[in-house]
């Protein structure tokens, strides 16, 4: 038996773009489907609206994500970060750069106190991330195992 645990973001006529963007920055394979496609909406105007749409990333990673219709109350993203952490550093800096493009940094992307690299932003879809880039040997001191 298998059981995940990933965020599924919520937008408001953005979910595509959002996750072009993310697909882009980590890769993987991404799978879009609109709410005319699902038969789920009688209202044209919602037709290419992204009912759920699904990115595989390597290693493991999994982000999913969906439009808010009109009908349902939308708050944008506030109160959690998506967190990208481990020891790949090459990977993560690339990551950074691409999510934090177009947004804004909240914290660079430089050593923390605990002795990893560590910075936070939020991506131009409203969204905040942070990435952790481990120290030399802090792996175990942190309980993260690697890319992840």
């Amino acid at each position: 038996m298998t059981v995940r645990l990933n965020p599924y973001l919520n937008f408001r006529d953005t979910a595509r773009p959002a996750m072009e963007l993310y697909h882009s920055v980590l890769g993987g394979e991404l799978s879009l489907h609109t709410f005319a496609e699902m038969h789920a909406t009688d209202d044209p105007a919602e037709g290419g609206k992204i009912m759920h749409g699904m990115l595989e990333a390597p290693g493991g990673l999994v982000l999913m994500a969906a439009d808010t219709p009109n009908s349902m109350e939308y708050t944008p993203a506030a109160g959690f970060s998506v967190s990208l952490s481990g020891d790949d550093e090459e990977s993560l800096r690339r990551w950074w750069a691409g999510l934090s493009e177009g947004g804004a940094i909240v914290m660079p992307l430089e050593p923390a106190p605990w002795g990893d690299t560590f910075g936070m932003c939020v991506d131009r879809f409203g969204v905040s991330w942070m990435v952790n880039i481990l120290g030399a040997g802090a792996g175990a001191a942190h309980g993260t195992a690697a890319g992840g």
